[in-house]
């Protein structure tokens, strides 16, 4: 899920190999190595098996530092952290998705009207907006329903 409009790369591209992510976290490489095999922050392999971080990640890395180094923080309370993070964007971003869903059939139901007749037999039928029901018995009865606002 790349967020990215501009002309560089996007803070999700991985472009960084390790060394230079760790000199942009402030750390040495081979805490990159551990946090990945954690799962901390895992960045992209490439096809010969590198590792690559994205400017995301780097911003990750300092923050699994600072939790740890000024929070006192454990890694697997980190962890835990980070996992309930991305769970708390993930249903976010959903609710976003729904609320956007739900104004629209809102506007829909506003802007429809549903026409409804008497059938032959007494049922309601469903009528398109501007027809008539067929002239099958002398009742002409017709009804219009617009639903309640919410």
């Amino acid at each position: 899920m790349a967020r990215h409009t501009g002309n560089g790369p996007g803070e999700d591209t991985p472009v960084y190999v390790i060394s230079i992510a760790a000199e942009l976290a402030g750390m040495h490489a081979q805490t990159l190595r551990q946090y990945d095999r954690l799962g901390l922050v895992t960045p992209q392999r490439t096809r010969g098996g590198g590792r690559r971080y994205s400017a995301r990640d780097v911003s990750r890395l300092r923050e699994v530092q600072r939790l740890s180094q000024e929070e006192g923080v454990s890694l697997a309370g980190i962890q835990r952290i980070m996992e309930l993070e991305l769970r708390v964007e993930a249903l976010q971003s959903r609710t976003a998705e729904l609320l956007e869903q739900n104004r629209v059939l809102r506007q829909a139901i506003q802007v429809r009207t549903r026409v409804f007749a008497a059938g032959p037999t007494g049922e309601a039928v469903v009528l398109r907006p501007g027809t008539r029901p067929q002239q099958e018995s002398a009742s002409t009865a017709l009804a219009v329903w617009r639903p309640l606002p919410f």
